[in-house]
């Protein structure tokens, strides 16, 4: 009987144990999963950001032979693809995420962007009228603009614009699109205003060093205009003024300012120096 009661109990420990190490077996398993899936959602960030742009697109391409209908996956492959500069297949790949279940407003404004990249500027503006004016962002607006600005709707292209400023905290980039708009309308004064905005909000922004100093030959005035610049960047936007000096008949001045150009450069200013040996020989 004694034997009997022990072995009754050796049993019924076996199976607390056993149900016991089933059960950590289960615990540990399902921490390993939200390992794996805390890994892959660091991993798909780094893909994103900071990762060279093919081998971003070769890693959803291949993650997405496992999970074809994960739709956060097809998002990574599209931006990939953008970043990477094949816009083509970009857009592509964000029409296939506009069209799946659980896609959001943002995935259209994305298309969006991804139509204007490959000038499709009919189908962009086709989205982004398909937005909901709910959906208020930053990079809804100034693709608003930028549509605004090929359609030569003046109006609504200033209002985007202005909207987009207001929801940003670095507006340099879309002040200079703004301003470039008013540079290609002949509106000069209003250009230079906004370029020299932009690069009070980012002064590394020599795009819009450069279009401010195309605003100001535009309008006969052929100084630099007070903005941090170093050496190499003084020579070049020397370059861009004695082109808009030429170009409005100005050539003299635009001969001085190539061999101010090319006498500021740190290094030997080949294109100038083409510049003015062309003037110079008639």
């Amino acid at each position: 009987m004694r034997q009997q009661l022990i072995l009754s109990a050796t049993l019924a420990g076996a199976l607390v144990l056993s149900a016991c190490a089933d059960k950590a077996d289960e615990t540990v398993e399902r921490a390993f999963q939200d390992v794996n899936v805390i890994d892959e959602s660091n991993l798909n960030d780094v893909m994103l950001t900071v990762a060279d742009p093919n081998e971003a697109v070769t890693y959803f391409q291949r993650a997405l032979k496992d999970n074809p209908d994960r739709i956060d996956l097809h998002r990574g492959l599209a931006h990939s693809l953008i970043r990477a500069k094949r816009t083509t297949e970009g857009a592509a790949a964000w029409k296939k995420v506009v069209a799946m279940a659980g896609a959001t407003s943002e995935d259209r404004v994305q298309l969006a962007g991804a139509l204007v990249r490959s000038g499709d500027w009919d189908g962009a503006k086709a989205q982004l009228d398909a937005v909901p004016p709910t959906h208020e962002t930053y990079e809804r607006y100034r693709l608003e603009a930028m549509v605004a600005d090929a359609a030569r709707d003046w109006k609504r292209a200033d209002s985007f614009y202005e909207i987009a400023t207001g929801l940003t905290t670095t507006p340099a980039k879309v002040m200079n699109n703004w301003g470039y708009s008013k540079l290609t309308r002949g509106d000069f004064a209003d250009a230079e205003r906004l370029f020299g905005e932009a690069i009070r909000q980012d002064q590394s922004l020599f795009t819009a060093k450069n279009n401010l100093v195309l605003a100001r030959g535009a309008q006969r005035n052929y100084t630099l205009p007070v903005i941090p610049m170093d050496q190499t960047e003084r020579a070049l936007l020397l370059h861009t003024l004695a082109l808009s000096a030429v170009k409005q008949g100005d050539v003299t001045t635009g001969e001085n300012l190539l061999r101010e150009a090319i006498d500021t450069h740190p290094q030997h200013f080949e294109e100038a120096a083409r510049s003015l040996a062309a003037l110079e020989g008639g």
